[in-house]
């Protein structure tokens, strides 16, 4: 019995592992965030496979049944709806009582968006430090003003909704000169890599419609 944590592609199908291919072939039934996405990528490369929802809603209540389930099987493979399951998606619950039980787990190297935006950034990438998700409301002036004073390299995901107003607060916060990457819609057809200071930032992203995810990377104080 063992658990694969398999990455899939945050955009462009073609980046996907072969050996993550094998995987999911090879697997008894696929655990994923949302089934609908998972099967399109399943039948993108011709697989009829058995798939289950795991996703935020459900871990906490299913996650010792899917236990279970994966201690009958031979293989269950973990995937999320875009990049590496666990980094800023569910999976680590899961990872966690699989361990406990006794569980092989085994992690296979893939797809995440915060690497390719860093490393596309320009900023330093030899030390950094990756936040996930800011706070939506409560908690988001508190955490980019901690965000403001670290040395390295920060790194974290906002929702194209809200990111004109979190560059509007980092303005305050960090400076209007303060070096930043903005990262929307990676590996995708219209993918943008905006590089400015965080000033230029609010003024790009404040003249248009703001689509798709987003990664911004921001230089250490």
């Amino acid at each position: 019995m063992k658990l694969y944590i398999v990455p899939t592609p945050i955009g462009n199908l073609e980046d996907i592992t072969l050996r993550a291919l094998r995987v999911l072939k090879e697997a008894d039934f696929v655990l994923c965030e949302d089934t609908r996405t998972t099967k399109n990528l399943l039948r993108h490369y011709e697989m009829d496979k058995r798939c289950y929802a795991y996703h935020i809603f459900n871990e906490h209540q299913q996650v010792a049944n899917l236990v279970n389930m994966i201690k009958i099987a031979g293989s269950v493979a973990l995937t999320s709806d875009a990049g590496t399951p666990g980094i800023s998606d569910p999976g680590f619950l899961l990872i966690r009582e699989c361990l406990a039980a006794d569980i092989k787990v085994e992690c296979l190297p893939g797809a995440t968006a915060l690497i390719p935006a860093l490393v596309n950034s320009g900023l330093p990438a030899d030390k950094f430090y990756f936040h996930g998700f800011l706070p939506h409301k409560k908690g988001k002036e508190t955490t980019l003003k901690m965000l403001a004073e670290r040395d390295e390299t920060v790194i974290f995901y906002e929702s194209p909704f809200r990111l004109v107003k979190t560059l509007e607060m980092m303005l305050h916060i960090f400076g209007e000169g303060r070096q930043i990457s903005v990262a929307r819609e990676l590996t995708k057809i219209h993918e943008e890599n905006f590089r400015g200071t965080v000033a230029e930032a609010v003024s790009h992203f404040s003249e248009k419609e703001v689509k798709g995810e987003i990664v911004v990377v921001v230089k250490g104080k």
